[in-house]
């Protein structure tokens, strides 16, 4: 059936132009769809880059400080005001930030971990020598669910890696209460969530967080990532590990009567992110509530255009959560998912999921302790599927979206 207007007025015209030849009209319907195809390419992402961006690069690359440098502490600090904590610390990669949160703290046991992310956050727990748990999700907020969270709990456990799924904060009371009661860390992996909130308290600003820019977040600086935390003496370890184990920075050596000294305090790792992509980061902050909002005017658009189609299932914010909508995922029917995702492909629209396998499913993490069978990951995993979401995306696009999905018998 053909609900688009647009399309139907095509048809009419083509059932008179070719005087209802077979042939013909097969011809004229496949030029159609070429040219629908031509016309309309809506990318599952777009960073929103502008002049303000490119203008700093070159400020940057005309300085000659190409390293670690001035932006760094410029972007670390719009960060530690954003979120309203103490410390805030550039890296070269979420993956990283993750990695040093665990060696930072000294963290060699097990951390609960839910098997629905991406694996990046099992990697740095495995890489820092712990021993990940993977747990199951909520279906409805797609978050790591408190319950079993407590379930998967041993003498052995001795950290939380929380992963704020696609711009939604987990739940964030309850699982702070679990923490306390068994004296565990929590890690926050808010790589999807920069501008997600609970109660006006942002994600990452919980205890110990960790962020990501590449392209396809909320915020980019091509790659990038950032540690932040209130704890001063985990700030300083995590500064010297993330540049090589040297405690002081180039500009506190200058001070000193010998700048040029350099001693490491610790084994190290080149963690740190050069000062060009921080210059990004500092344009792109200055944007962070805006750039947010749009995607925030999308997915209301998305869910008020869908929600006729009692099948697809929304991800469910609860009261006092603000959302930031890094992506917009739906729930649809298993035996559906992938015909759909293919449909929306081959209409321009580049659909796609997040995250499918789970972890728990691929290879190198297949003897990975589990809490238990994790049905509801599989479930969500298996019917997911991720709608194009960034903040240039026009109003008609989210139409075009939805009209297509709507086309199809779901």
């Amino acid at each position: 059936m053909v609900k688009n207007y647009g399309q139907l007025l095509f048809f009419n015209i083509g059932f008179i132009l070719c005087g209802l030849s077979g042939k013909l009209l097969i011809i004229y319907h496949n030029i159609i769809f070429v040219w629908r195809l031509k016309l309309k390419k809506i990318p599952l992402c777009k960073p929103s880059l502008g002049d303000e961006e490119i203008k700093s690069v070159i400020e940057v690359l005309k300085s000659g400080w190409m390293t670690h440098g001035p932006k760094n502490r410029e972007f670390e600090k719009q960060f530690q005001t954003y979120l309203g904590v103490k410390h805030a610390i550039t890296m070269n990669s979420c993956t990283s930030a993750l990695h040093l949160a665990l060696v930072g703290l000294g963290i060699e046991g097990e951390v609960i971990v839910p098997s629905f992310t991406f694996v990046a956050s099992v990697n740095a727990i495995l890489l820092a020598g712990a021993r990940p748990v993977l747990v199951d999700i909520e279906k409805g907020s797609r978050n790591i669910s408190p319950v079993e969270i407590e379930r998967a709990i041993t003498p052995a456990t001795e950290a939380i890696m929380v992963v704020h799924y696609a711009g939604l904060p987990a739940a964030m009371p309850q699982i702070i209460e679990i923490a306390q009661k068994y004296n565990l860390r929590i890690i926050e992996d808010s790589a999807e969530c920069l501008g997600g909130s609970y109660n006006d308290k942002q994600t990452g600003s919980f205890d110990i967080g960790c962020f990501s820019f590449f392209p396809t977040k909320n915020i980019t600086t091509g790659e990038g990532g950032m540690f932040t935390t209130n704890d001063d003496d985990l700030a300083d370890r995590i500064r010297a590990l993330c540049a090589h184990g040297i405690d002081s920075t180039t500009f506190k050596r200058e001070k000193k009567a010998k700048p040029w000294i350099r001693i490491a305090s610790r084994v190290g790792y080149n963690f740190r992110m050069s000062n060009f992509m921080a210059a990004i980061g500092v344009e792109q902050m200055k944007k962070i509530e805006s750039l947010n909002e749009c995607r925030r005017r999308l997915a209301k658009k998305y869910i008020n255009q869908l929600k006729h189609i009692s099948s697809i299932q929304f991800q469910q914010v609860p009261e006092g959560y603000i959302h930031s909508w890094q992506m917009f995922t739906i729930l649809v029917p298993e035996a559906v998912r992938n015909g759909l995702l293919h449909y929306l492909r081959t209409h321009g629209v580049e659909a796609s999921v997040h995250f499918d396998p789970p972890v728990h499913l691929q290879a190198p993490y297949s003897d990975l302790r589990r809490s238990d069978d994790l049905h509801t990951t599989k479930e969500v995993a298996s019917s997911i599927i991720t709608l194009p979401m960034y903040p240039t995306m026009m109003s008609g696009d989210v139409t075009y979206v939805c009209e297509i999905i709507d086309n199809f018998s779901i």
